[in-house]
């Protein structure tokens, strides 16, 4: 505090002068301060000067000037820090000293609220002060089209939700051209109401998840075409990379069941995936041995243990091929497309800063997880509130009673009363008591932001009663209407402990701003959740020996310390439970970075030709190995299966033959396929010319797109199953990291070996179009669908409508006839 009141001293002194500069002048200061951070000078030099500029730049267009503790908070928050400052502390006016501060460097800086009620109402407020000295201020909400997007990203200072920011991360990584993206580089974050952002919303994921653009009747009918096939004749099998693969006949015949001209058309990659893995669940997966059907299930066995891997998924669609072949009910039509925790998508940000009034509680987590610590700011006036101890009651009746009781004597003396529930159906009981009594009062449960906080901001009025869940209206100012002060102020009644003591510091918070007078008082009774799940029947039978009556209460600061205690205990274990959905989401995390990071540089390169030949390479290396194994003497090496894999999948027959690797080290081979495989794309460019580079975007994005898609869902289905092998002994985190690893080297592999094939094998007419994998739909976290990704509707089939394979048939005729 001394270093920081220095600072603050050094923007008290600058008041003076500033204060005598005209608006253009005022205004000029935003030049000045970026040419000043070009010469070399920092934003933490700049700071005081900024800071006094903006309080200047406030008092003239809001009538608002920053008192001390505010530029205390604003600089805490420039420092990467939590700011906790109480309720009625004025921290939307705080965040603007930063927020310009740093928006200096033309990076962007993000506020970020808890709903869009607030977002809009401090973007047009707080973005007039920006606005007048010469910033450029957006605002992120949903429905915004992609262009209107990038305008709000695009501006110096943007607001936003925090759900609406993650979903723009998730969505830019599925974009089809680099021009559809709409976030940049995320810099700095200042988050409202960090707490409930960052712990209260950190247990559920982002998600968005899709149709995926593949029916499941085409697995039926590859099942179905498969089941025709003959070995040898229609396809060959390699047992030692477990792959198999139709020879010329079994193509033909896939072409002629299919209707369709060529099977490694770009149009039909769907198709010749679906069919691949169809081949693999009927000869290479057999049941009893690499899986069982349980309850309609398939379920996969462990090729070491012989233990049922509940949850596990074959990933790849090869999953749903087994489901078809077993004739069982293919799962997984939607599936999650991309995900995120929000712990993770905001520690992505190069600097990280909050603002709540409650946030010393969990300190520790914020500093575990974010690397945050909290700094209490004093508040501007001393706090006169009175916190009455805890009133406790034998039952739940009795509670209310009094409660109700308490309001109606308040009510006669005028004084408002402020009633915090901790669900939607308690507070339509009370409602409901106090109809009877003829009490008027408004009831809020966090459905209506805009509305809520109208009623909020009123409910210090005289006479006011209010009934709120926690969350209504939280961000919301309460002042006090005229006369309340000698009233004693706001009262605040609690009617249950909620398990966080930071949820109930919320609520007291409520009354006493700014030096204001209040009262709050909690309510509880021996059935309520917490005290039954902490040795309430201990009371009980205290409260039988003396043989109180139900309604008589007792009060005492002792069971309120024992209460504490038990919201203590109760924290640490939801702070267990977060920490380790966030062990979990890491190992997704490392696998997402990597991917996305490809992704974008896939999006952004003009030529992609060193990249797929290192692919192809990647994938000639392993053939080799496995086939010319170094404990096995040459001519035990399985020369013929690497030919015919490689004739299979990338090279033109004839191109390399047996006698041309006999008698080669493993190493000479590889060079060997390298100096062919570049020739060959060699000629591949020729004939493509300028084509060749849209079509290698074309095909490592729908490889990238479509593993990385099936692998989430695979991933997903891993966790959802994997706590049950700690009946195994085993720890199910370190599981899910090693199998996870496992199952991301597998979708690497079969990217880089569907990229080698296409490349050097597929045949292109003019459609090179990008086409989504999917289409997605944003999940928010409490499981409604938000908004539409703009892309192709997946909808059902209809049988006269064109078949989606590409064959150009009516679907009756085709899949549909199948199916």
């Amino acid at each position: 505090m001394k270093r920081l009141n220095k600072i603050v001293n050094q923007v008290n002194q600058l008041e003076s002068t500033i204060s005598t500069l005209s608006d253009s002048q005022l205004r000029d200061k935003t030049a000045e301060f970026k040419q000043r951070l070009e010469k070399g000078e920092t934003l933490d030099d700049l700071l005081p000067e900024a800071f006094a500029v903006v309080r200047e730049a406030a008092k003239r267009v809001l009538g608002m000037r920053h008192f001390d503790v505010q530029i205390l908070g604003g600089i805490v928050l420039h420092e990467g820090r939590i700011s906790e400052m109480k309720t009625g502390e004025g921290k939307t006016l705080v965040a603007t000293l930063p927020a310009y501060l740093n928006a200096l460097e033309g990076k962007g800086v993000h506020v970020v609220t808890v709903n869009e009620y607030l977002a809009t109402r401090d973007r047009n407020q707080m973005g007039q002060v920006f606005e007048f000295l010469g910033l450029t201020v957006g605002l992120n909400i949903h429905d915004l089209s992609a262009q209107e997007k990038q305008e709000a990203y695009a501006a110096d200072i943007t607001y936003g939700t925090n759900n609406e920011f993650g979903f723009d991360y998730l969505r830019d990584n599925m974009v089809l051209y680099k021009e559809q993206m709409v976030q940049r580089p995320l810099n700095y974050a200042i988050i409202d109401e960090v707490d409930s952002i960052l712990i209260d919303e950190a247990r559920t994921p982002l998600i968005i998840s899709g149709q995926a653009a593949k029916s499941t009747d085409l697995y039926y009918a590859a099942a179905h075409f498969v089941n025709r096939l003959k070995e040898i004749e229609d396809y060959t099998m390699d047992i030692k990379s477990n792959s198999v693969a139709l020879t010329d006949e079994g193509v033909e015949k896939a072409e002629k069941s299919f209707g369709i001209d060529n099977l490694y058309d770009t149009n039909h990659i769907t198709l010749n995936h679906h069919i691949t893995q169809a081949l693999k669940a009927k000869v290479l997966m057999k049941r009893d041995r690499d899986y069982v059907v349980q309850d309609g299930e398939v379920i996969i066995v462990d090729e070491f243990t012989g233990r049922l891997m509940h949850g596990r998924r074959y990933s790849d669609g090869l999953h749903q091929a087994i489901e078809a072949k077993e004739g069982l009910q293919v799962q997984n039509e939607s599936m999650t497309l991309a995900t995120i925790t929000l712990q993770n998508y905001f520690r992505m940000y190069q600097k990280l800063a909050g603002m709540t009034g409650t946030a010393k509680t969990e300190e520790e987590e914020f500093k575990k997880i974010y690397g945050l610590d909290v700094v209490v700011i004093p508040t501007n006036m001393p706090m006169i509130r009175e916190d009455m101890p805890d009133v406790i009651y034998k039952t739940e009746r009795a509670k209310y009673q009094a409660v109700v009781n308490e309001i109606v004597n308040r009510y006669q003396k005028r004084q408002p009363v402020l009633v915090g529930t901790t669900s939607i159906e308690k507070s339509e009981l009370l409602s409901e008591m106090l109809k009877r009594k003829g009490i008027p009062h408004n009831v809020l449960n966090a459905k209506f932001h805009a509305q809520e906080a109208e009623i909020v901001a009123k409910a210090g009025q005289p006479g006011t009663i209010t009934i709120a869940t926690n969350m209504a209206g939280r961000g919301t100012d309460i002042v006090l209407g005229d006369g309340v002060s000698k009233l004693g102020g706001l009262h605040i009644i609690g009617t249950e402990r909620h398990e966080s003591r930071r949820i109930d510091n919320q609520l007291r918070g409520r009354s006493g701003r700014q030096g204001d007078p209040g009262s709050t008082q909690f309510y509880l009774s021996l059935e309520d959740e917490l005290m039954k799940r902490f040795g309430s029947e201990h009371i009980m039978g205290m409260m039988d020996k003396l043989g109180m009556e139900e309604d008589q209460p007792i009060e005492s600061r002792m069971v309120t310390r024992a209460i504490e205690s038990a919201q203590k205990r109760v924290e640490g274990q939801n702070f267990d439970i977060r920490r380790t959905v966030l062990q979990y989401d890491d190992v997704m995390n490392q696998q997402r970075e990597v991917m996305y990071r490809q992704r974008r540089e896939v999006l952004e390169s003009d030529n992609l030709r060193d990249v797929v030949i290192g692919m192809i390479m990647n994938y000639v290396e392993r053939l080799v190995h496995l086939h010319c194994p170094e404990e096995l003497v040459q001519e035990e090496w399985d020369l013929k299966a690497i030919i015919e894999q490689a004739n299979r999948t990338f090279l033109k027959e004839g191109t390399i033959t047996e006698k041309d690797i006999w008698g080669k080290e493993p190493e000479e081979i590889i060079e060997l396929f390298r100096q062919r495989i570049e020739q060959q794309y060699q000629e591949r460019e020729e004939q493509l010319g300028e084509n060749m580079r849209e079509f290698e975007k074309v095909v490592l994005l729908r490889a990238v797109d479509s593993k990385w898609m099936d692998h989430i869902d695979a991933m997903d289905q891993l966790r959802q199953g994997i706590h049950l092998r700690a009946y195994g002994q085993t720890d199910p985190l370190r599981e899910y990291q090693m199998e996870g690893f496992e199952m991301f080297q597998g979708m690497i592999q079969a990217i880089e070996e569907e990229v080698a094939t296409y490349i050097m094998k597929a045949q292109i007419q003019n459609n090179l179009q990008r086409e989504a994998v999917a289409v997605g739909q944003a999940v928010d976290t409490k499981g409604e669908q938000t908004k539409k990704k703009p892309a192709k509707a997946a909808e059902k089939i209809g049988r006269n409508d064109l078949c989606p394979c590409g064959s150009g048939k009516k679907y009756k005729h085709c899949h549909g006839a199948t199916a």
